[in-house]
């Protein structure tokens, strides 16, 4: 059908304007480096030039809420509404998440700590803490820098299933990534120092990533990386057996350090990182 004589058509939209081309596979790239550079302009424009990692488990619950989980259970028990192996499970869950708060609790101290410190720095040389920007020890993290009145960063990740984020991030640093491997490159690329407490798969991911950059010498900085909680970590992951095997160089072992308490990881990093970029101003980037 010829176009009505007289009336002009709308003009199509601009192909970067355009949602249909935008979300499709031919635009990924485009997506990729949208991904890359819209985070480095923000980071630049709020000066973020420096952080400190924090990992672990998003089910970690606060000492606060374990407890009350665990007192709900046994009121269940005590009253007969729970019994059998469904009551016996979730009483473990509850008994477990119990034991795990500890981490909780420790993370929001350690970077609460931490933020103290760095904001007796001047600002353009201060250490902002990060975290994966969701819940669990994430939410610890970003909680920590919070209530020492500092500046925190999380990097969220768009999933499956809904994942918030924690509503202790300076609002202008809280960024969600698509791309698992662009948001690793964040992770890294301001990095000077990592802290991985106790977590599942996700946590295992980045600090392994984190292992092998430094261990590879893909990147030149050097990222002192603290294991908290020795009880799990030597549970879970016995790296003498790489070292028994051949697997690794008998020095691999010195890429990381474990720690039990608030105290020795603030102790160690500000240590580290006072005398990596502090004192030489070797401040910079890979």
């Amino acid at each position: 059908m010829s176009p009505e004589k007289g009336k002009l058509r709308p003009t199509p939209p601009r192909a970067y304007l355009n949602p249909e081309f935008m979300l499709s596979p031919q635009a990924r790239t485009i997506r990729v480096m949208a991904e890359l550079m819209e985070p480095y302009q923000r980071f630049k424009k709020y000066g973020v030039r420096n952080t400190v990692v924090m990992f672990g488990s998003a089910r970690t619950l606060p000492p606060e809420k374990a407890k009350a989980q665990l007192e709900e259970v046994k009121a269940l028990i005590a009253r007969g509404e729970c019994t059998g192996a469904e009551c016996a499970g979730r009483l473990r869950v509850a008994e477990i998440n119990l034991r795990s708060s500890a981490y909780f609790e420790a993370c929001r101290q350690l970077s609460y700590e931490m933020t103290k410190w760095s904001m007796s720095l001047p600002e353009w040389q201060r250490f902002l803490i990060c975290s994966g920007g969701g819940p669990g020890i994430m939410e610890a993290a970003n909680m920590g820098a919070h209530q020492a009145g500092g500046r925190s960063v999380g990097l969220g990740i768009a999933l499956p299933f809904e994942q918030e984020h924690n509503p202790y991030i300076t609002p202008e640093l809280d960024l969600e990534f698509h791309y698992f491997f662009v948001r690793k490159y964040w992770f890294l690329y301001l990095a000077k120092a990592l802290v991985a407490f106790p977590g599942g798969f996700g946590t295992f991911d980045e600090l392994f990533e984190m292992l092998t950059l430094v261990q590879t010498g893909k990147t030149k900085k050097h990222i002192p990386v603290l294991l908290f909680g020795s009880a799990f970590w030597k549970n879970v992951l016995n790296v003498e057996v790489f070292h028994e095997w051949g697997m690794i160089s008998p020095e691999d072992r010195d890429l990381y350090r474990h720690v039990d308490s608030v105290e020795e990881a603030r102790d160690l990093l500000i240590s580290i990182i006072t005398e990596q970029y502090l004192k030489s101003d070797n401040i910079g980037h890979d």
